[in-house]
């Protein structure tokens, strides 16, 4: 920093509670996402659901300015004992460094708990030097992982402009991709059927057709419409599909739900399957700025198509009424793609410390690059939409 610019502290704070809600606030961006609001870390860390005691100490890093105390900067930071619940998946990387004699656990994450959305994950004040507070940010953190002799630093789902500026300071870019949904002006349901390929748009009809054959209703309710009594109906819901699964781990508790239902209305969309009154299926989403984010889906009753309509297809109708411009499903791919979901270019970036466990890091991702480049050319060339028609002008 020159001489006229601030004089900057960067400081570890335990705890996004010993934070001010309004100074950590005032650094998002109309567009960021809601997962770096505030209340939904606090419900998060409050609820015991990203706590120490689930391997996610919350160690979040703020730049204050030293004479205004100012907060300028921050970001979303834990100390994790495990990879779970991340979507940037590195167990590869623990289990060779282990291998290696290399100890991998604890390590540093800059992100959000259980949730594979890409955003900001370095908040920064409206007009301050962004690229500069990243950096200062970057540093702080290569430092907290060589003095605690911690193996890594991951900064997962960020943003280009994030990546860059931490690239020349010893990070290296990771890619992937997801499977989003893109609003093209539809006005309706059937104008997004139209632009599916007739073999897929054939098939939707026929999987929506199903829910009125076995006697399920779908409803969508968002915001303030939402009842309380919602809310501990959906942990039960989300408690369902964790229960089915050999890997499952419950992560949310039902604190965090009761949490959300008191402070977070105002980005919450639900999804209820009901058989008459009952409610048998239902889908957990958040909406803000014009995009809606998919987040926990379970069922208390198999019905056949259930998942497509719930999670997708009521998820898109909703979209299309609301105005959202794009609809991020979460992790996972094959049955999205199909439904006219279409790859999404993701990165995330990592430090490693030990120089012989980056440089096999390094040559795996250079592979794994060229495979993810690869694979978003084809899905796209691959895609379930057929290509809009021309405009009036194109035609001319």
């Amino acid at each position: 920093m020159n001489d006229s610019a601030p004089r900057l502290e960067v400081a570890i704070v335990e705890g996004i509670d010993k934070i001010p809600r309004a100074a950590w606030d005032a650094l998002l961006a109309p567009d960021d996402s809601p997962f770096v609001e505030w209340d939904w870390l606090y419900a998060m860390e409050h609820s015991g659901s990203a706590a120490r005691s689930t391997g996610w100490a919350p160690y979040h890093l703020v730049v204050r300015e030293l004479r205004r105390k100012r907060i300028v900067a921050a970001a979303p930071l834990y100390l994790k004992t495990h990879s779970m619940g991340e979507f940037v998946f590195d167990h590869g990387w623990a289990d060779a460094a282990e291998r290696a004699g290399i100890g991998y656990f604890p390590k540093i994450l800059v992100g959000v708990p259980f949730t594979p959305h890409t955003g900001r994950r370095f908040l920064t004040a409206p007009g301050a030097d962004r690229a500069g507070l990243i950096n200062l940010l970057g540093l702080a953190l290569t430092s907290i992982c060589e003095d605690n002799q911690l193996s890594s630093v991951h900064v997962n789902f960020c943003r280009p402009d994030e990546a860059a500026a931490l690239a020349p300071i010893g990070f290296m870019e990771r890619l992937g991709y997801q499977y989003h949904w893109h609003n093209a002006g539809f006005a309706t349901f059937d104008d997004y059927l139209t632009r599916l390929k007739h073999k897929r748009r054939t098939a939707v009809r026929h999987e929506r057709a199903a829910m009125e054959e076995q006697g399920i209703h779908i409803r969508v309710v968002a915001g303030e419409e939402i009842p309380d009594r919602m809310f501990p109906e959906m942990y039960r819901i989300y408690c369902s599909t964790i229960e089915k699964l050999y890997w499952g781990r419950r992560y949310l508790t039902e604190e965090f739900f009761d949490l959300i239902g008191k402070s977070f209305k105002r980005n919450m969309v639900f999804i209820g399957a009901y058989a008459g009154r009952e409610l048998i299926a239902g889908a957990v989403n958040l909406a803000k700025a014009g995009v809606m984010y998919g987040r926990y889906w379970g069922c208390l009753r198999e019905v056949r198509f259930l998942h497509f309509n719930v999670c997708y297809y009521a998820g898109i109708e909703h979209s299309i009424l609301s105005l959202i411009q794009r609809y991020e499903p979460g992790a996972g791919g094959e049955y999205k793609w199909l439904r006219g979901f279409d790859p999404a270019l993701t990165r995330s970036i990592h430090y490693v410390s030990n120089p012989d466990l980056k440089r096999a890091v390094a040559g795996f991702l250079k592979h794994e690059r060229h495979e993810v480049e690869r694979w978003i050319v084809a899905g796209k060339e691959r895609s379930q939409l057929k290509p809009p028609p021309p405009s009036d002008a194109e035609i001319e």
